[in-house]
């Protein structure tokens, strides 16, 4: 080797040597990276777990589609209340029925019915007017007011507001934070982030097999009707004991069926 060719040589610098991991340092790399990937679960899945008020199912709530082989998929949710109900009972605009179950999910109802495309109503309303709009198809979710407020209160509006066949309100003394109904099915529950809420309403709003007049009408009637800006206000039902008197109907239906 020439002189020349030795001196080139000497002017490089010498390759880096490859830096040692110890195993300590490797395991602490996977447990930053771990946790890295679980807070982002943790952050992006966590408004499809709730269901967040988008009128698509969630992912969870897809699965209870009612099609004509599977007509009612609310019976696999836990906690879900059936009652088989007629259809076609109505009483006047003064009149009260002696509903058994509070809210009522059923049964004999106000002629008029609640305006139900999507209105969150900020005031408790007539109940035998919600349970005819429930007749129709829609599916009403009543609050505990008492209970619910800010955020959960804004995940129940956002399942409710502009969406068809949909009714929101308060109601007073209700025995837990959150009822769902829609005609003979109801769900009780007390957290606005349940993914219950969203596979009851992905079984049973406008459900074709489960509401006696499915697809009729769920605007406000006008003036002289049931006005959706001052609705008729809500009265606790009578006690079953007052049936008959003046005033009072029965509810009309059979007894429960568990769910």
């Amino acid at each position: 080797m020439t002189d020349e060719k030795k001196a080139d040589r000497a002017d490089r610098p010498a390759p880096a040597e490859p830096s040692a991991v110890s195993p300590a340092t490797g395991r602490r790399n996977v447990v930053a990276a771990l946790v890295i990937l679980l807070v982002s679960a943790g952050v992006f899945g966590y408004p499809l777990l709730r269901g967040g008020g988008d009128t698509t199912p969630t992912d969870s709530a897809a699965a209870f589609t009612p099609t004509e082989s599977n007509q009612d998929p609310s019976i696999r949710i836990p906690g879900v209340t059936v009652v088989n109900y007629g259809g076609g009972q109505h009483v006047g605009p003064q009149d009260q029925v002696a509903y058994t179950r509070s809210p009522p999910m059923g049964g004999n109802h106000d002629s008029d019915w609640a305006a139900c495309n999507g209105v969150v109503y900020d005031r408790p309303v007539r109940s035998e007017t919600l349970v005819h709009s429930m007749e129709h198809g829609a599916a009403w979710i009543a609050y505990n007011p008492d209970q619910v407020s800010g955020e959960r209160l804004r995940l129940l509006t956002r399942r409710v507001q502009g969406v068809p066949y949909s009714a929101l309100t308060p109601y007073p003394g209700l025995d837990q934070p959150i009822s769902l109904q829609t005609w003979g099915r109801q769900l009780k529950l007390g957290d606005a982030a349940d993914p219950r809420i969203d596979q009851f309403l992905a079984a049973l709003r406008r459900n074709r097999y489960t509401h006696p007049e499915f697809g009729a009408s769920c605007q406000a009637l006008g003036a002289g009707k049931f006005d959706q800006d001052q609705p008729p206000p809500y009265r606790p039902a009578p006690p079953i004991s007052s049936v008959g008197q003046p005033g009072v109907a029965a509810e009309v239906a059979p007894p429960a069926v568990p769910g």
